[in-house]
């Protein structure tokens, strides 16, 4: 994992991996124990949101257009002002119902495209604004109804790389089941090699939570980039509320590079048939001379990193959508 850092050596990140065929793999499944996941998985569900749920990415949030999406069944719709201050609030016209994702930005006001309503973003005829907060990589809507929880000024943002330093991009998928299914997938780090083996090789997990004063998961794995080539390195998965797990790059190339998975309930609570939107943010970074390249490229890179992303979670969805199958039914283990 040694590189000069120093400009007068350049060493490659890659690295050469044969790797144990599929069925070679060491079986993982005495080690995932379902204690240990679920244990981890109630700890995060009980540290507090103050009812802060990501809506999506901040570039989704354009200048001069609204946005629309339902979370925890409140619709919800967002748009910025002249300036680029996000604004928020009820999805649904106070005066007839008309969807205001659909209206017009006009100087930063939200017209209504039936009846011509103008909200300015402030209180207006029984229009209430919902708390807001862009992080600069993704929004996030503060619904104290939905969540039930004493409310927090910001949201829980995890730590990422220094602003103007890394490269973000975010992807987002919907599946058929609950926040905690996605929070549970991800608080097992052991089904990677053997549910993704197209991206991952010699994954070992070195550590595992042991209490609220050390609650990672800690793994050693490879990043398979194509064929034989990869680019090993350190993570850490934490879960710093109840509906994120974040994983940090510690060691190895990109080191403090994180990769934040968000659960975001479209539904509301006790829906019969719940969906849930995992909007994942990638912030990559390094310290290599070559990585001003890749930050020069960030509009050709973000596409690439999203088709990855997206591999992964068709089957990860999968996982969360299969277990809340079974925990509806109550055919969950244990």
């Amino acid at each position: 994992m040694s590189d000069a850092r120093d400009g007068t050596r350049w060493t490659s990140p890659l690295r050469i991996r044969r790797g144990p065929g599929w069925e070679e793999q060491r079986p993982t499944w005495r080690e995932a124990k379902p204690a240990l996941i679920a244990e981890a998985l109630k700890r995060a569900s009980a540290r507090p949101s103050g009812n802060w749920f990501v809506v999506g990415a901040s570039r989704d949030v354009a200048p001069g257009r609204p946005y629309g999406r339902t979370v925890a069944g409140v619709e919800v719709v967002l748009w910025r002002s002249p300036s680029g201050e996000l604004r928020a609030g009820p999805g649904a016209c106070p005066h007839l119902g008309a969807p205001l994702r659909d209206s017009r930005v006009v100087c930063g006001t939200l017209v209504c495209h039936w009846h011509g309503l103008a909200l300015d973003g402030g209180p207006s005829a029984g229009w209430e604004p919902y708390p807001v907060h862009d992080d600069g990589v993704l929004v996030w809507v503060r619904l104290d109804r939905a969540g039930g929880e004493e409310p927090l000024e910001r949201p829980v943002v995890p730590v990422r790389p220094a602003s103007g330093v890394g490269v973000d991009t975010v992807f987002t998928a919907v599946g058929r089941c609950e926040p905690e299914d996605v929070v549970a997938n991800r608080l097992d780090p052991w089904h990677g090699s053997w549910f993704h083996p197209y991206s991952f090789v010699d994954l070992r997990v070195v550590d595992v939570p042991r209490g609220e004063g050390e609650d990672a998961f800690a793994v050693d794995v490879s990043f398979r980039v194509a064929g034989r080539l990869v680019v090993p390195v350190r993570a850490e998965f934490t879960a710093p509320e109840p509906r994120t797990v974040v994983m940090h790059i510690t060691e190895g190339e990109g080191a403090t590079s994180v990769v934040e998975t968000h659960a975001t309930p479209l539904t509301a609570e006790g829906s019969a048939a719940p969906r849930t939107a995992v909007v994942e943010a990638v912030v990559a970074a390094s310290d290599r001379r070559g990585f001003a390249l890749a930050r020069a490229t960030a509009p050709l890179l973000r596409p690439l990193v999203r088709r990855a992303a997206g591999r992964l979670w068709r089957d990860d969805l999968a996982y969360a959508e299969r277990r809340w199958a079974l925990r509806s039914t109550g055919r969950f283990p244990g």
